[in-house]
């Protein structure tokens, strides 16, 4: 069985996600689906195919997120060293060439989000931070060419 690793704060955003659509999206979608079978032929009922298509994603999503946190193996940020960058860490880089500063929280798949600072652990810069400490040069190949990081600070 594959074990997703998460933060605490991951699993309940995950677990809220999960309540959501089925307190409230699913009785939604169910609605609309007996609101468009009362207005006839269902052949030619836009509202009919919209409601079903949204009822498909909503039950993938759910099994999704079952399967998610059923397999979610929550790390305990508390019990983690501080001397290299490990899951669930926030580092602090800068980019040798512009001197530009940046600050990432280091986390699993499903809880990355670059507009908030969260950088998946499997993504190629989340790889190559992994195991740097403070001081360390991290070298990545990207898409528009070479960067290189030094690892300033594990907050």
């Amino acid at each position: 069985m594959e074990r997703i690793p998460m933060t605490r704060e991951g699993y309940q955003a995950l677990k809220k996600e999960l309540e959501y659509l089925k307190s409230v999206e699913r009785p939604s979608v169910i609605r609309a689906i007996e609101e468009a079978r009362s207005h006839g032929d269902l052949s030619e009922n836009a509202e009919y195919e919209a409601a079903k298509e949204r009822q498909a994603f909503i039950e993938g999503r759910v099994s999704e997120l079952g399967y998610k946190l059923g397999n979610a193996e929550i790390i305990d940020v508390d019990n983690l060293p501080k001397d290299r960058a490990v899951f669930a860490c926030t580092v602090v880089l800068e980019n040798i060439d512009t001197g530009e500063g940046v600050e990432y929280q280091l986390v699993g798949p499903e809880e990355s989000d670059i507009e908030q600072g969260r950088i998946s652990v499997t993504s190629p810069l989340g790889k190559a931070i992994i195991g740097k400490k403070p001081g360390e040069e991290i070298v990545l190949t990207a898409p528009g060419g070479k960067r290189v990081y030094e690892l300033v600070e594990i907050l």
